[in-house]
């Protein structure tokens, strides 16, 4: 499954906290910090932008991925 290239900042959080037990700790600047607690700790920081950059998107994914144990695509499903 390819990589959407017009998802925004802010519909990646929806779905992280939606789908997959993300919280919004803060925001600080153009950036919004997640966290979860399932099945460890983990905080991340999504830029609120437009249209997140490919690499960016990308990169938030596969940390996703790996802390929640499942397949990027698995994830990008959802979108």
């Amino acid at each position: 499954m390819k990589i959407p290239q017009d998802l925004s900042g802010e519909d990646l959080v929806r779905l992280l906290c939606r789908d997959w037990n993300y919280r919004i700790v803060h925001q600080v600047g153009s950036h919004i910090v997640l966290e979860t607690e399932t099945p460890f700790h983990q905080r991340i920081a999504v830029p609120a932008h437009k249209n997140l950059r490919t690499g960016t998107l990308n990169s938030i994914l596969k940390a996703v991925a790996k802390h929640k144990r499942v397949e990027r695509q698995e994830i990008l499903r959802r979108l």
